[in-house]
């Protein structure tokens, strides 16, 4: 059996303000280091920045220019984080953390779905 590889399990969920609904994941990502998992949201609020309002796109840029960092090191401390940020009634939400990945026995190559993952925190 192959040791676990470390790296991050990453998330964006939306939540409508208005409905009182929970939050829905629309999207994950495995990440393998600290960087890697940092620049999907980085990238991500640099792509719909344009489409927000003044409001959220402050938030989105503040942290792009000082949060980012203390997100960074937060995770080279191997501690979970969350980036925030509301657009009108809607709270997009993104999650980082540490796990370790665990390869699937019938597998032999990353194609996207050959690991699982368990969070050492637990």
């Amino acid at each position: 059996m192959k040791t676990p590889t470390p790296g991050y399990w990453c998330e964006c969920w939306t939540q409508d303000l208005t409905t009182g609904q929970p939050p829905a994941l629309r999207a994950s990502f495995d990440a393998y280091t600290a960087p890697q998992a940092d620049r999907w949201i980085a990238v991500t609020l640099r792509t719909i920045s344009p489409a927000l309002d003044a409001d959220a796109s402050e938030e989105a840029w503040d942290w792009l220019y000082n949060g980012r960092i203390d997100t960074r090191r937060a995770l080279l401390r191997a501690e979970p984080c969350t980036v925030s940020i509301t657009q009108a009634n809607t709270r997009i939400t993104w999650t980082i953390r540490p796990v370790l990945f665990v390869t699937l026995a019938h597998r032999t190559e990353h194609h996207g779905s050959q690991f699982s993952w368990f969070d050492p925190g637990v």
